[in-house]
């Protein structure tokens, strides 16, 4: 199955898209932790959702992502605290 969604983003500061599909707008709902607003809406709230971030490859810290509504999900970037990156990127599958 193709990607129903994907996005790299600048989760830093205000938050800017670097490139995207299928992503209308990032909302940055607190310290490292976003919601992905979609352009066309999921079938169902019963989607994957993949996160990741990195500043570099020994630079990064566990980041959570899921569902939420059909029209976004979330993603939440977790060390020792919730903290924003500079890189972060979501990917979304569903049918």
């Amino acid at each position: 199955q193709l990607a129903k969604a994907w996005v790299n983003f600048n989760g830093t500061g205000t938050v800017a898209i670097r490139d995207s599909y299928n992503v209308s707008s990032i909302t940055d709902n607190a310290v490292g932790q976003y919601y992905v607003n979609f352009s066309t809406p999921m079938n169902n709230t019963n989607y994957s959702v993949v996160g990741c971030n990195a500043n570099s490859i020994s630079n990064f810290e566990f980041t959570g992502a899921g569902p939420d509504t059909i029209n976004r999900c979330f993603i939440g970037i977790y060390g020792t605290a919730f903290s924003d990156k500079t890189y972060v990127q979501a990917l979304v599958f569903s049918n």
